[in-house]
């Protein structure tokens, strides 16, 4: 049986009750919470769900790039939210991101560091989706590939969370089959899915809401296993409701599964 995660932030305090009521009416399984950097007073308000939990630790845009040596330190102060908020909400998956324009070698050396067995790693399209301050659309990430995603795997021991939009961006930018891309990724037993719709032919994640894009959930359903967990990263287009989540969770249990 698939198990399917609401993706908010930690400042989404606003969504607390909908999303209480739409877990009590068994719409979704669990939350995947973003940890935003100084967003440590809200752990008390996430708390008093009593929802299962996954974090997500903050990752580029929010200051920690595990690839570039010169980012050590401040890469375990930031990432320590994740930790705090996995300890309250008793959750026991956290997920990184492997980094940017840096060495897939120097991201292992360094997750390898943190020395906690709760951590999973996601892999990454091949171009940054969103132009920061000292980073460019043409900037390259780490984790892209099935290499470079083994590699840190072997080395940290930790789990791996398969995006299934990163990976079909990542084969367009590398002109190569998805579906022979998914597989190749399927063989290093991913923990964990995050899925969303998207341009079946793009190299940008657009997260969009099911039935929105042109990617093929047939295809897709028949790469992951019946038993799965799978966080829906879509776009929400309200701060008072969770209607299209609710749609997106429909046609995923309903029509493509």
């Amino acid at each position: 049986m698939k198990k399917f995660g609401l993706k908010l932030w930690s400042t989404n305090d606003f969504y607390i009750d909908i999303a209480n009521q739409l877990y009590h009416d068994n719409i979704f399984d669990y939350i995947e919470l973003y940890t935003i950097p100084d967003s440590l007073d809200m752990i008390k308000k996430w708390k008093e769900l009593h929802i299962p939990y996954i974090i997500h630790a903050p990752h580029f845009a929010h200051g920690i790039n595990f690839s570039i040596p010169e980012y050590k330190q401040n890469n375990l102060q930031i990432a320590e939210i994740a930790f705090r908020y996995a300890d309250a909400l008793n959750a026991d998956k956290i997920i990184f991101h492997p980094g940017i324009k840096g060495s897939y070698i120097e991201t292992a050396k360094q997750m390898k560091s943190l020395k906690d067995s709760r951590i999973i790693i996601e892999n990454k399209p091949y171009n940054v989706a969103v132009k920061l301050e000292n980073i460019s659309l043409d900037d390259i990430c780490v984790g892209y590939d099935y290499k470079q995603m083994s590699y840190i795997l072997n080395e940290t021991d930790f789990g791996f969370c398969l995006d299934i939009g990163h990976a079909i961006c990542a084969s367009n930018s590398l002109n190569i089959d998805y579906i022979s891309f998914l597989n190749e990724f399927m063989t290093l037993d991913p923990i964990m899915y995050h899925l969303s719709d998207g341009d079946i032919n793009s190299t940008t994640d657009q997260h969009l809401n099911i039935g929105q894009g042109s990617y093929d959930f047939h295809k897709i359903f028949s790469i992951i296993p019946k038993i799965a967990t799978i966080s829906i990263e879509t776009n929400k287009s309200s701060q008072i409701h969770l209607d299209d989540f609710v749609q997106d969770i429909y046609l995923l249990k309903h029509i493509y599964t």
